[in-house]
């Protein structure tokens, strides 16, 4: 693809030429032990453009021998890997770092061949994968422990950080770089290992990015990538093996349960960033132009599907109706249509299914009352598209208000005041991102204390950051990423007592 192609969020239409070469230059075989190779059964799973349905390329499907194989190499690589200068692990997340930058247009356009996504969003992905990079590679020279002396003056106190050892890390198809930088930039900072299980739906952008790092110069057998149609038959070998030590995972509540209750047996360290419900509570206070921009960013970054989307929309009951109305506006006048098409803003929904789920909701809430402003229909042709649709008037207990959405939906409700507004937001077995607009002060500080989620963005609609902690309370997971916080999850903290 033309390098000049995109500029400044200005972007051309890439040529099917463009298009069919950077699906040609990825790696489509596993990655074990530093050499690409089939799967042991030589099977390959096809990888979808959402946009039409149809096949791009397929990739190799692995079967459990070849996770088992992911693991031997990787529990191969820890001890050498654990002892590599952190100067070294430093530098070699730099190199990825500038190559992300540098390659991000033909990324870009992998991402949203396999994803769905308009382009400009998927260099944004691509910038905001490179920074965990970046900043993990900060980190990785700043790994330190203490000294002290015993409180009686008897001996002394050393603590030293050490890596946790070999790793699963299994990524989800909605930010398939982001997740994957997100958890391989601290596990190369700390000295982990490596077993990656992308998304079946998105391998390409993982597969791209393992080359980086291996053209970078990570050592072999230190990340192995593993793509497969089958991902619990593939990792439950891997989840029971003791050599394995931590587990990190983005994907569903449901899921995650599942994975945790497997992760019992061992022990095993886990990091679990899960479903969110993300209430977006709009005061009567508030500027309502900065709430609606703000709403925009919040529903329809990455289409909707997002686990800290804005998934219900709490609005000041004397506010409610113009809010509803202007974000009525806003979200009928997006451009929908494949990712690589000029001026595009709203892609495709991952798959048929989703779609689907997307009319169900809807059919629901309006049996409950809700009324839609906007939207609220999928298009015809081929592709997986839904409008950008808001429902107003929704009934607290419709299942828009009580599960995920991962779509291009706003419903909206509307509030007497700040108790009735925190009980709807706190209502729910979620915890992880919430949205808050006022321009009161103490009312900023009040409701934020008493939201039980792990993020809220206070008067901005977008909180994650690669310098923040990002994760979740209650159902919504165990652990965070990114930030000062996020390399922890991969190092042991060891006491010795000297006597000296």
């Amino acid at each position: 693809m033309n390098r000049s192609a995109i500029e400044q969020g200005r972007f051309l239409s890439p040529s099917t030429e463009d298009e069919r070469a950077v699906v040609e230059a990825v790696e489509k075989e596993l990655l074990i032990a530093g050499r690409w190779r089939p799967a042991t059964d030589g099977h390959q799973l096809p990888v979808h453009d959402p946009s039409t349905g149809e096949v791009l390329c397929h990739v190799a499907d692995a079967v459990p021998a070849d996770a088992v194989a992911a693991l031997d190499a990787a529990a191969a690589a820890q001890l050498g890997w654990a002892k590599c200068p952190p100067r070294e692990r430093s530098d070699i997340l730099r190199r990825a770092f500038e190559q992300l930058i540098a390659r991000a247009d033909e990324l870009a356009l992998l991402m949203t061949l396999e994803m769905g996504k308009p382009l400009a969003e998927s260099k944004a992905e691509i910038v905001y994968a490179a920074e965990f990079l970046r900043w993990f590679s900060e980190e990785a020279v700043r790994i330190d422990g203490r000294y002290a002396v015993a409180p009686n003056g008897q001996g002394r106190l050393m603590v030293m950080k050490q890596p946790v050892g070999p790793c699963l890390l299994i990524t989800p198809w909605n930010f398939p770089m982001a997740m994957g930088t997100r958890k391989i930039g601290p596990a190369i900072a700390a000295g982990c290992t490596m077993v990656v299980k992308p998304a079946r739906e998105t391998p390409l952008s993982m597969l791209a990015l393992a080359k980086i790092l291996s053209d970078g110069g990570l050592p072999d057998g230190v990340l192995n990538v593993i793509t497969s149609s089958t991902a619990g038959e593939v990792t439950a070998p891997l989840i029971a093996d003791p050599r394995l030590r931590k587990m990190s995972f983005t994907g569903s509540t449901e899921v995650g349960r599942t994975l945790i209750a497997q992760s019992a047996h061992q022990v095993l360290r886990v990091s679990m960033e899960l479903g969110g419900n993300a209430p977006f509570i709009v005061f009567d206070d508030a500027d309502l132009d900065a709430a609606v921009e703000g709403a925009m960013i919040a529903k329809m970054r990455n289409i909707g599907e997002a686990c800290t989307a804005a998934n219900r929309f709490l609005v000041a009951e004397s506010i409610a109706a113009d809010f509803a109305e202007r974000l009525a506006v806003r979200m009928r006048a997006l451009k929908v249509g494949r990712g690589t098409e000029p001026g595009v803003q709203v892609g495709p929904l991952i798959t048929a299914k989703a779609r689907d789920s997307m009319r169900a909701f809807v059919d629901d809430a309006g049996q409950r009352g809700g009324r839609v402003l906007a939207g609220g229909d999928a298009l015809d042709g081929g592709g997986y598209y839904y409008q950008p649709t808001v429902i107003a008037d929704v009934d607290p207990g419709a299942r828009v208000f009580r599960e995920e959405i991962f779509g291009p939906i706003a419903p909206i409700a509307s509030f007497s005041s700040e108790q009735e507004a925190l009980a709807i937001a706190n209502s729910t077995e979620y915890g992880l991102a919430a949205y808050v607009y006022t321009s009161d002060m103490r009312r900023c500080f009040r409701v934020v204390e008493a939201l039980e989620f792990g993020m809220v963005g206070l008067n901005q609609g977008i909180v994650s950051n690669p310098a923040a902690p990002f994760g979740g309370m209650k159902q919504s997971g165990v652990g965070r990423e990114g930030g000062r916080e996020g390399i922890e999850e991969y190092l042991e903290t060891k006491y010795v007592a000297a006597n000296v």
